[in-house]
């Protein structure tokens, strides 16, 4: 992927509902994670950013979401789009489904560009504004087809967080809300429609409640920067990926009546707790007391170090959630699905099946684990069921395979770094299970580094329990089991029963 001047190239790999090509206003924080956001999920991106520092400051916000997606998924991602800088908003914005607006929050600078933006676009071109807290209907003043624009609000990281907030002005077509919200589904993201339009939307008006606060604290010498993000770090924080603050005050007094919880919280929130909207007035004094602060909590660790320290973190909690196939877990679970749903199928016909090449991740550290082959073995798993249509109607309408035994045997060492890939063939199926054996080499290899045996049964979409596979999934797999059984068979170490 390189950044440069000129055309952008057109990827033929993009699944239907992803846009072909998204035009970036703005490569501050905000815009270089939306294009890193777009680029790695395979889209075209035209970037226009006044800042000469757009360049750097871009290449290095991708860089950081390269290093955390690697971590995050060992999905196979697709190949990256193209990212063009160009000169102008035309440029940006001629020829592509999606603009997405990221500039500072000012109206005065916001409106014109949109508004220009609007003219050179097509007319069926979606028009987004990210911005933090203007109303839609303002932003929809000048533009032309205002129809078509809408607010898709989200948060730094971009192209981690999940959620981005969809909001419609006066003028905003429904089809255009369901649109953006297909576009966003699409990279891996969460779109939460809201019902009104309002300042600030939803999840800003809760943060700055609580920033607020935090100032306050600081401002009257109550707490320091440190004992606040510990009180939050090491407490209700910990919360608030699984749930929000109505829930949890809910559950905290274990009532199984919502009403009956609510009403025994009402007499302390009438207590003279909190500040409320108020802000402590940033004289030269306060701020010099929050950087101070901030610095020494910061520690020696630099910006750059920051980022990737929150983007690691974030990661864990990410893969912990989509484990337990809970809130952001599972937005990042199905967006791993349609990852795999659209790998390319390298196969010949009559050979094992083949995922694409994989980098291990760098925080494996000297050596691959046991523990993390079947993570490899696992999207060998996912594309050969893939291949014979184990998709989402089926797995809603007749069932899905489950591992019931499984076998590795660790032959070379894999290193952080190493690229692999891994083979699958199907050792002997019938209608209720599935014999899998799985080869993992290096690349440029011919020696295998480990391989992996699995048995699957096939469980009933209703019961969940034991029972015959269905229509063309059946025919596929015991035709795919037909001609793998004509490849050489390696040893074996599970037998079926």
């Amino acid at each position: 992927m390189s950044i440069a001047e000129g055309s952008m190239s057109k990827s033929s790999t993009l699944p239907e509902r992803q846009p072909r090509a998204v035009g970036l206003l703005g490569g501050g924080v905000i815009g270089g994670g939306w294009a890193a956001r777009f680029v790695l999920n395979g889209v075209d991106v035209r970037l226009y950013g006044h800042s000469p520092r757009t360049v750097e400051r871009v290449q290095r916000i991708l860089a950081n979401a390269r290093r955390a997606y690697q971590r995050l998924t060992l999905v196979p991602l697709p190949a990256e789009g193209s990212l063009t800088v160009v000169k102008s908003v035309a440029d940006a914005v001629r020829g592509v489904d999606l603009v997405q607006e990221s500039v500072p929050e000012r109206l005065e600078l916001k409106q014109p560009l949109l508004a220009a933006a609007s003219k050179a676009a097509g007319p069926e071109t979606l028009i987004c504004s990210s911005t933090s807290g203007l109303r839609p209907s303002l932003l929809q003043a000048e533009v032309v087809n205002p129809e078509r624009m809408l607010v898709a609000h989200p948060f730094n990281p971009v192209y981690l967080l999940p959620l981005v907030e969809l909001c419609a002005g006066q003028h905003t077509a429904p089809e255009a809300l369901a649109r953006a919200a297909e576009i966003y589904r699409a990279v891996g993201m969460y779109p939460l429609l809201l019902r009104k339009e309002v300042d600030g939307f939803i999840a800003n008006r809760l943060q700055e409640a609580v920033f607020r606060e935090a100032l306050w604290l600081v401002h009257d010498d109550l707490a320091t920067v440190q004992e606040i993000d510990d009180a939050v770090r090491y407490s209700f924080g910990l919360r608030r990926p699984v749930m929000g603050p109505v829930q949890s005050y809910r559950v905290t007094v274990d009532e199984t009546s919502a009403r009956r919880a609510m009403e025994r919280f009402a007499p302390e929130l009438k207590l003279p707790w909190t500040k409320l909207t108020e802000v402590p007035e940033f004289t030269d004094a306060f701020l010099e007391k929050l950087a101070e602060q901030s610095e020494a909590q910061a520690g020696k660790l630099t910006i750059p170090e920051l980022e990737q320290k929150r983007d690691d973190c974030l990661v864990a909690v990410l893969q912990g959630l989509r484990d337990q196939g809970y809130g952001a877990g599972e937005t990042l679970a199905r967006w791993e699905q349609g990852l795999r749903d659209s790998l390319p199928q390298l196969t010949n016909g009559s050979g094992p099946l083949r995922i694409p090449t994989r980098q291990v991740p760098s925080e494996w550290n000297d050596h691959v684990t046991g523990s993390e082959y079947p993570q490899l073995f696992g999207i060998a798993t996912d594309n050969l069921l893939c291949y014979i249509g184990v998709d989402a109607k089926y797995r809603s309408n007749s069932g899905n395979y489950r591992t019931v035994e499984t076998h590795v045997s660790h032959l070379r060492e894999l290193y952080a770094g190493d690229r692999v890939e891994v083979l699958t063939q199907i050792l002997g199926a019938d209608d209720r299970r599935l014999h899998l054996f799985h080869l993992l080499t290096r690349e440029g290899e011919k020696e295998p580094a480990t391989t992996g045996e699995q048995v699957m049964v096939h469980v009933n979409a209703g019961s969940g329990r034991r029972g015959p596979v269905e229509g063309n999934v059946r025919e596929r797999v015991l035709e795919l089991a037909r001609i793998h059984a004509e490849l050489p068979r390696p040893g074996a170490n599970i037998c079926l029963r």
